[in-house]
């Protein structure tokens, strides 16, 4: 007898390889699947603005990024003693305006060229709800601590996220046609709304996706939350605030993603450009020179072997790092 219910994902024809740059914009998951690609050296970008949770804010950083837009001065504004943008995460903010507003600018740069030329763009929602600011009726992607007062809360409607994401679809399609979009819906817990919140929340994600899913055949789902809340089910799969995945979660995770959408070649470089990676913090039971200048030396070999085969794996620091092993 089986003792859990286990989530069937039929791989995808669309296979993601190191010659396919992927972009992930969106919540947590974005975050970790990224992070996974990120370990085995493959082409990813990773949240240009940030961490960004609902459809709006996500739409907000693709707008920033396609039109290439270019900060300034009245676009940030300063709070508890820090430069910020309403448009960007925490690690934007800063105490110098002119660095804040260079670090936003390089990195929307950095990010059209990337998404130009990407293969998949995968977008997480994680939550329905918004911050409207009074000031100026946008809605926010955080609120950087400004007190709560200054914002309006409101859900979205199914409509509305369908609206607006099934004109950004067409504009994307029309400005990169080989883009593969994949939608995503966040496991993590938007505790702020409370329990019942949290599921109303989470279900006019789904009702949106699955309307864009059947009026845009192009696209696809990876079910990321179901893969938490009905395969796994168990408090033991949490981090410590029982909200987000705990990092066995994320492994269980990125092993379905690799077997839904990387191929078996694929799978195997990243492994082994991980496993370099990881050997450079390896540590050394003996003091022998010789020891060590062979285990380097058998590490040197493993990238030379890797990059001829692909050479568009940029392993120069691990390079570097065992060839001064090996002097």
């Amino acid at each position: 007898m089986d003792f859990r219910t286990k989530i069937g994902i039929t791989p995808s024809s669309l296979k993601i390889t190191y010659d396919h740059p992927v972009m992930f914009i969106g919540s947590c998951f974005s975050s970790y699947i990224g992070s996974k690609m990120a370990e085995g050296h493959m082409p990813v970008m990773i949240n240009p603005s940030g961490t960004v949770y609902n459809p709006v804010s996500v739409i907000s950083t693709l707008d920033t990024v396609l039109t290439r837009r270019w900060y300034k001065q009245e676009d940030i504004f300063f709070h508890n003693g820090m430069w910020h943008s309403f448009d960007h995460y925490a690690e934007f903010s800063g105490d110098d305006p002119e660095k804040v507003l260079e670090k936003i600018n390089n990195n929307m740069q950095k990010a059209y060229s990337f998404i130009k030329n990407s293969g998949f763009l995968f977008i997480t929602f994680g939550t329905a709800r918004v911050y409207r600011y009074r000031k100026t009726g946008r809605i926010v992607s955080n609120c950087h601590k400004v007190p709560a007062k200054e914002f309006v809360s409101e859900l979205l409607e199914v409509e509305d996220i369908v609206s607006l994401w099934t004109e950004k679809l067409n504009e994307l399609n029309r400005q990169f046609p080989s883009l593969k979009v994949i939608f995503t819906i966040s496991p993590v817990r938007h505790w702020k709304d409370g329990a019942h919140g949290n599921q109303v929340s989470k279900s006019v994600l789904f009702l949106a996706v699955e309307e864009l899913l059947k009026n845009n055949p192009e696209t696809n789902y990876f079910p990321a939350y179901e893969l938490v809340m009905d395969d796994l089910r168990d408090y033991r799969f949490y981090d410590e605030d029982m909200l987000h995945p705990s990092a066995s979660a994320v492994s269980y995770i990125w092993d379905a993603f690799a077997e839904c959408y990387l191929d078996g070649k694929t799978q195997n470089t990243w492994r082994e450009v991980g496993r370099i990676s990881k050997a450079t913090a390896h540590r050394f039971v003996s003091d022998s020179q010789s020891a060590i200048k062979e285990f380097a030396l058998g590490m040197l070999n493993q990238i030379e072997r890797i990059t001829k085969i692909n050479p568009g794996i940029d392993l120069s620091l691990e390079r570097k790092y065992f060839l001064d092993l090996s002097d």
